[in-house]
């Protein structure tokens, strides 16, 4: 994801690049281009996801190929989010076009995941929505308190982030039983990583706009 750190508890950068040292003091490195390698990247999840929604209704939740193809779709698409992150901090591209899109393009495929397989009957719909609740709220958050500072992405918050991708690929693939049980126990897993993240996130948002108020 460009320009910000992997995961869905990422923070929205506050400038872009570094300041290099002139004669006249620090110079601000010129912002990076719009179009570069981690915003493509970013683009081509966007345009991912009403891939994978057409591949996830042609599969009916009940096509084992359309299904697999859904799934193989969702990696790709995921597998994006980690290399335009990376991407974006190595070379410093950090644009603002990738601090807004690359959240929305990661929220819509976990939705639409997440709502595509319940409305197959492929998970239950209270998981669907305990997940969604918690990644708007956490949205809503950053934004209540972006004038105060930013949140860094946390350990249990990238944890969450990769449980969630391996759970919902393992929910798209066609696993025959008593294998697919394992898919129960990741996503379990994936769920209540998502609640204590998203209980922590409210306690560290509530500090830094403390902080913020105090100063």
């Amino acid at each position: 994801m460009s320009g910000v750190a992997t995961g869905a508890d990422s923070p929205v950068p506050a400038e872009n690049g570094n300041a290099t040292t002139g004669p006249a003091g620090p110079v601000p490195k010129p912002p990076a281009p719009l179009v570069n390698a981690a915003n493509v990247l970013t683009a081509l999840r966007i345009v991912l996801v009403p891939v994978f929604v057409a591949a996830l209704v042609v599969s009916d939740g009940t096509h084992a190929g359309w299904l697999l193809t859904s799934a193989v779709l969702f990696a790709v698409a995921s597998i994006t989010d980690y290399w335009d992150g990376r991407i974006a901090r190595a070379h410093d591209l950090v644009t603002p076009f990738g601090a807004v899109a690359d959240p929305i393009a990661d929220k819509a495929l976990t939705g639409a995941a997440l709502v595509g397989l319940s409305a197959y009957d492929l998970l239950p719909w209270w998981v669907t929505v305990v997940i969604l609740v918690r990644e708007l709220g956490v949205t809503a958050l950053r934004f209540w308190v972006i004038r105060h500072g930013v949140i860094a992405a946390s350990r249990g918050g990238k944890l969450k982030t990769l449980l969630q991708i391996a759970a919902i690929i393992w929910y798209l693939c066609p696993i025959p039983d008593p294998v697919d049980h394992v898919g129960t126990v990741v996503m379990g897993a994936a769920v209540l990583a998502t609640v204590v993240t998203g209980g922590d996130y409210v306690f560290r948002a509530l500090a830094v706009r403390r902080a913020g108020r105090a100063r």
